[in-house]
């Protein structure tokens, strides 16, 4: 099985060479991989589940960077074993090329040799799937770096200092009156009300470092007393229309007792 490519990748060549070394990286990207470890300075381990039509396995393989060119280029070289399902060996020509500061093309060439009942399955089937799962590879892999490229602040020529826009009073001033202008922003004008103890004090108001004495009140008039508020709603415990109702029956037997 033979298959080449290329992927724009919108990410550094630094950073793109950096991620193809990253074993978690790797683990990330590779459809279907439950790990990747170093082993060695330039070789790695790693474990795949793959699915060819209704066949499945788990492959364990060991893979080897030769060739290395950093960032330029590099070949993976390694083998793999799926037990029932066969094995898989073979190698890549990875080469990355700088399109631009934050681009790079990404070219592959893979040669691949497959056998056991993994090989029956045909070598249509075999080139899908691998096409398939190249895609799925790049386009985590792309999303993964794109994550992780820094992001670089505008750098200016050596000796050249940041100056104000072009028209500003400020532009020809010595670095001190810089600051002080600067300083002055955040500072209240003297046309803009400012806070007093009694409430927002205008420009040109004298003020004083005396505490102000609060305001009085207006004197309010005396209320007015009513003759009727003097009588007591009650006496002993009784109300009024008792007592008068009394005092009218005790007339009314004087009157009778002395006509009668």
């Amino acid at each position: 099985m033979e298959m080449t490519g290329e992927r724009r990748i919108e990410a550094p060549r630094d950073i793109v060479w950096q991620g193809l070394n990253d074993p978690e990286i790797l683990r990330e990207s590779i459809p279907g991989c439950e790990s990747v470890d170093r082993t060695g300075p330039d070789s790695f381990q790693a474990r795949v589940a793959v699915k060819l039509g209704p066949m499945g396995a788990k492959f364990s393989g060991k893979v080897q960077l030769t060739n290395i060119n950093p960032p330029a280029s590099y070949t993976i070289g390694g083998e793999g074993n799926g037990g029932a399902m066969g094995f898989a060996k073979g190698g890549a020509d990875v080469a990355l090329e700088e399109i631009s500061p934050t681009e790079t093309l990404l070219k592959y060439a893979v040669k691949a040799q497959v056998g056991g009942k993994m090989a029956q399955l045909g070598a249509r089937l075999i080139d899908s799937t691998a096409k398939q799962m190249a895609d799925q590879f790049f386009d985590r892999f792309a999303a993964r770096v794109s994550e992780t490229r820094p992001t670089h602040e505008a750098e200016l020529p050596p000796g050249v200092e940041p100056t104000p826009a072009p028209g500003t009073e400020v532009g020809d001033a010595p670095a001190e009156s810089r600051l002080a202008a600067a300083t002055m922003v955040a500072a209240p004008r003297l046309a803009d009300p400012v806070a007093g103890a009694t409430g927002p004090l205008q420009p040109g108001t004298p003020t004083s470092d005396k505490p102000q004495a609060p305001a009085r009140r207006p004197a309010s008039a005396p209320a007015s007393i009513s003759l009727l508020s003097l009588i007591p709603g009650e006496i002993m415990g009784l109300p009024l229309t008792f007592w008068g109702g009394s005092f009218l029956w005790l007339i009314l037997l004087v009157v009778l007792f002395l006509y009668g």
